[in-house]
């Protein structure tokens, strides 16, 4: 009996510390991607670090970590920075964008070059949602033009990832 009372308090630790991390990451992405915005005038959007938050905590806490974590704070920098038009494409693009990172993470083949594709994947989501929505808001010239930004958006967030998340991981 105090063996699974064991268990269970793991569990429920475990549970809560995930929580907690989570929270902490959208706290820091949304301070993070605020401290560097760059204008895209033809887009109406911007370049930001994002990508670097959603990446991280995709691949530390796991899927349903990255989509909230993408969700939230792609829709609260969104709205913090005065691009509220993007907020709930944000909230979509992004959070599907870090649930699918994590699911290709988490699974249960370790394979080497895991992390790298996950984040490639990423990448694709985000260019392609963000050409599906300024077409959307705008014209399909503005959601072409975007893909460049975008790219350099996503491969900036892949590379902070790739270095960040190992240090972190030992701390974990």
């Amino acid at each position: 009996m105090d063996h699974q009372k064991s268990v269970g308090s793991k569990s429920i630790t475990n549970n809560l510390f995930k929580i907690v991390l989570t929270a902490m990451f959208i706290a820091i992405t949304v301070a993070i991607s605020r401290f560097l915005i760059i204008p895209v005038p033809m887009t109406h959007g911007y370049i930001n670090l994002c990508d670097a938050g959603i990446f991280i905590s995709a691949i530390l806490i796991g899927p349903l970590a990255g989509g909230i974590v993408g969700g939230a704070s792609g829709f609260i920098l969104d709205l913090t920075a005065g691009y509220s038009q993007y907020m709930w494409f944000s909230l979509i693009v992004h959070g599907i964008e870090g649930l699918i990172v994590g699911l290709i993470c988490h699974r249960d083949n370790n394979l080497k070059w895991e992390k790298i594709i996950a984040v490639i994947v990423g990448i694709i989501i985000m260019v392609t949602g963000y050409f599906v929505v300024d077409s959307i808001l705008y014209t399909v010239f503005a959601g072409f033009i975007g893909i460049g930004s975008n790219i350099i958006q996503g491969v900036a967030g892949a590379i902070i990832a790739c270095i960040v998340t190992p240090k972190l991981k030992r701390r974990f």
